[in-house]
């Protein structure tokens, strides 16, 4: 419950404040959030099936937010960080809508 309320708390300041990130970050940012994401919907997935722990997802979450951004960093300094970024994306929305399909299937047994 905290951490719902925290997340709308966190929107509720973004959506007042309008903060502006800084250029440098901007590339990372949409990475990070996806990233961010697969780590929610894997954590809701294992809470549903009671094998959750927190210690495990919050290291999930700051791991997969720190490579990813690291695969992107790599990528632009190579030159394909656009073709990285994209990779990165596909993949990790898989995992995501593969969590949300075993979150659909937990809840609503369809």
């Amino acid at each position: 419950m905290i951490g719902i309320a925290a997340l709308a708390a966190g929107i509720l300041l973004g959506l007042v404040f309008h903060p502006a990130v800084p250029e440098a970050i901007q590339p990372y940012l949409p990475i990070a959030v996806v990233a961010a994401l697969d780590s929610v919907f894997g954590g809701m997935r294992a809470y549903l099936e009671r094998i959750f722990d927190s210690k495990v997802f919050v290291v999930s979450f700051v791991f997969n937010v720190f490579v990813a951004a690291l695969i992107v960093y790599v990528g632009d300094q190579l030159g394909v960080g656009t073709q990285l970024s994209t990779a990165i994306i596909v993949v990790l929305g898989i995992r995501i809508f593969g969590n949300a399909a075993a979150l659909r299937r937990r809840l609503f047994g369809a």
